[in-house]
């Protein structure tokens, strides 16, 4: 039996093995409009229906070897889709049939998969753009289909565009052909390892491309492209990593498209294409570190991935190396929390990159250290491919490689790990990791010197030298420090930023952190930078706190609202419902 509590299809009668999409972007009306051949089979027998999820779709026909077929769609929309697109079947299927569905069917600008970008919100300012982001169940508004992890597909696509745009796909172009006397293209793709129907992506823009690598190209719009391809050139140093710790790289292509600004996220792992915010082209290569983070997801979320949301630690823990968003008793701060009837766009937040982290860290100390661990993440990744997973699983397959590899002493040793509170309690892990310290003592030394002299008439003691030689990271856990502490007079964030000029910093993660400590501190002069950060770029992780914070100071709520309110329009559709509900 397969368990999802945020599908709506009928996952334990049918299964998708392949879409194939065909579609027109029309940039006049904001939809993308024309059809998806659906490849299915029966799991179960005397199946009369098939259940898809759907969400702000117009669906026009359904049908089967030619014959129309009779379909019902509940237009109440809620995050699920309501109930679903109900198709009824000519007769009864037997177990293991295999039968085609096309769709005839547009989106629309409701859709929560899609933003439509103006040209005025591109760099180059002439041409409008879109991309989707449909992790974590936004692929049913861009098609209708199983949109659940338990299944993976593969997938083809024909998508037309208006010349001289360029799309790009999740997948591997196999052809682009002129149409229309030249008024516009097609593009071709094929996806042919299996993935989740969350990692189908598109993009469609005035786009160029720079090789960065042996299997990758940047790409962005032509103003952006140079700066990106210096940034990011690293990338296929990361890629080699990944091969020699786990396994062979398996999809071909790793290609970075460096979005506009809107983009919600630091960067998604969409197979043959990570999306990229512009925000880490810090000029320096601080940042790159998001890019590690997505290529490791090549292995572990997109080639292993979660069975479901309630699993999605799966996916994120092995990728990253605190605090959490929500209270220490909400039951979402548990590692594998109970989503039914939860939207998992509600759950998502840093517990399961950090708690998923802290917990396999754990079991690394536990079994012996890396030279037992890292063994296990190989055959991991060799036993798991091209599969989707659930806790249980990857939990019994980690007990049968340590006894049969290293003995029953490694068993015994798993035997003490306290599974219930890591996996199952909500609140912070457990027990506490013990890290090495070192990079940080220097941070937390001049943190405590800033907190003892708060007081201080002037702060002469304090000067550029003191993070002189500190590294970007240095730099966030000094101001991360500092959020730990009461709020500071204004008198002692003047100096800081005196010695510091954080105020004028480029790097996004070191302005994210100072514009906190000031919000913390009800720093009005820093009120105006803060709204130009939060409307020059999407990142949900600086933007939805930052909103929060300049809310809940005594003269910034009306503020945050203004500033919301008029660029609602900016950000994704993704963004901006979660901002909405942060703040009013």
């Amino acid at each position: 039996m397969y368990y999802d509590p945020s599908t709506l299809s009928n996952i334990n009668e049918i299964q998708t093995s392949h879409i194939g999409l065909n579609l027109r972007v029309d940039f006049e009306h904001k939809i993308l409009d024309g059809s998806v051949t659906l490849r299915l089979i029966t799991i179960a027998d005397n199946v009369n229906k098939v259940i898809l999820d759907t969400k702000s779709l117009i669906i026009k026909s359904v049908s089967q070897d030619g014959k129309q077929l009779k379909f019902n769609l509940n237009n109440e929309i809620d995050c699920f889709g309501a109930t679903g697109l109900h198709i009824e079947l000519e007769k009864p299927l037997a177990t293991g049939t295999k039968f085609e569905l096309e769709i005839s069917y547009n989106t629309t600008i409701q859709g929560t998969a899609i933003q439509w970008l103006e040209p005025s919100q591109t760099v180059g300012k002439k041409h409008p753009y879109l991309f989707t982001q449909c992790q974590e169940i936004h692929a049913r508004s861009l098609l209708p289909c199983q949109d659940t992890p338990c299944f993976k597909i593969t997938y083809s696509a024909n998508i037309q565009v208006p010349h001289p745009l360029r799309a790009l796909m999740s997948a591997i172009s196999v052809g682009e052909e002129e149409i229309n006397d030249d008024k516009s293209k097609l593009y071709k793709f094929e996806q042919k390892v299996k993935i989740p129907s969350y990692l189908i992506a598109l993009a469609v823009g005035n786009l160029a491309g720079k090789e960065i690598g042996p299997r990758s190209t940047v790409w962005s719009e032509p103003e952006v492209v140079q700066d990106a391809a210096w940034e990011f050139e690293d990338t296929e140093k990361f890629i080699a990593i990944g091969e020699k710790l786990l396994t062979p790289y398996e999809w071909k292509k790793y290609d970075l498209l460096v979005l506009p600004a809107s983009f919600p996220f630091g960067g998604m792992e969409n197979p043959c294409l990570t999306f990229i915010t512009p925000a880490l082209i810090a000029g320096d290569r601080s940042l790159v570190d998001v890019v590690a983070h997505e290529v490791a997801h090549s292995w572990t979320g997109n080639l292993v991935t979660a069975a479901n949301w309630e699993h999605f630690w799966l996916n994120e823990g092995w990728t990253i190396g605190g605090c959490y968003r929500f209270g220490e008793d909400n039951p979402l701060t548990a590692l594998q929390p109970v989503l039914k009837g939860i939207d998992p766009d509600d759950a998502f937040s840093r517990v399961s990159y950090e708690k998923g982290y802290n917990f396999l860290y754990h079991i690394q100390q536990v079994v012996g250290g890396p030279e037992f661990f890292e063994p296990y993440m190989k055959a991991h990744i060799e036993e798991f491919a091209g599969k989707s997973i659930i806790t249980d699983d990857w939990k019994n397959f980690l007990y049968s490689f340590m006894e049969k590899t290293f003995g029953s002493a490694k068993k015994d040793a798993l035997d003490k790990i306290d599974w219930n509170g890591w996996l199952h309690s909500p609140g912070m892990p457990p027990l506490k990791n013990e890290f090495d310290q070192t990079l940080s003592e220097e941070c937390n030394k001049l943190a405590e010197r800033w907190n003892l002299a708060r007081n201080n008439e002037n702060f002469k003691e304090f000067s550029p030298a003191d993070i002189e030689k500190f590294t970007t990271l240095q730099k966030m856990a000094f101001l991360d420090r500092l959020l730990e502490f009461p709020p500071f007079p204004h008198s002692s964030i003047v100096a800081m930023d005196k010695a510091y000029n954080f105020t004028t910093v480029r790097n996004v993660e070191v302005c994210y952190r100072w514009q906190k400590v000031c919000l913390l501190a009800e720093y009005e002069p820093m009120f105006p930078h803060v709204v130009k950060f939060v409307t020059q770029q999407g990142r949900m992780k600086y933007v939805r706190p930052l909103y929060r914070m300049l809310k809940n100071t005594k003269k910034g709520s009306d503020l945050a609202k203004k500033t919301f309110t008029e660029n609602k329009s900016f950000y994704h559709p993704i963004a901006a419902t979660m901002i909405e509900r942060d703040i009013f």
